[in-house]
């Protein structure tokens, strides 16, 4: 996981939407394009994010019209990784926030997405892979007796 770099993890499914777009819009794309977090922006530059859990804590539970406009309820601003990092940055980043979606940016424009899903994905690839490893040490420190 050290040396897995960002842009080798992240999803490149990433939807946008303009500021003014409202919250009934942002959800049925979200629903389209089958992604749990939609990134606001003003002409075409990143403001902030939406996710799922977004529209149960500040739009159901507080009882929003989903004809409100989705910056009224964004996360801003919007917390990016460059995709050169690690993913090990990445998952510090992200438990430092205290955030599971981290969107990607390089030249100010989002071009992709780290999730926890994602992270958990590569490390118990990492897992399994050290494991066979340790297993395979054993099994010639075995055949050496």
């Amino acid at each position: 996981m050290d040396n897995t770099f960002v842009n080798q993890v992240m999803s490149k499914n990433v939807l946008t939407v303009e500021k003014s777009t409202s919250l009934q819009e942002a959800a049925q794309n979200m629903k389209k394009s089958n992604v749990g977090c939609v990134i606001v922006t003003e002409n075409n530059k990143p403001l902030g994010i939406v996710t799922e859990r977004d529209f149960v804590t500040r739009i159901a539970a507080e009882g929003r019209p989903l004809f409100t406009e989705i910056f009224e309820v964004m996360s801003s601003p919007l917390i990016t990784i460059n995709p050169e990092e690690t993913i090990w940055e990445a998952s510090e980043m992200m438990k430092e926030k205290r955030i599971h979606k981290l969107p990607v940016k390089e030249n100010e424009q989002i071009i992709g997405i780290v999730t926890t899903t994602d992270i958990v994905k590569i490390s118990s690839v990492g897992s399994d892979s050290e494991m066979r490893r340790i297993c395979d040490q054993i099994l010639m420190r075995m055949k050496d007796e």
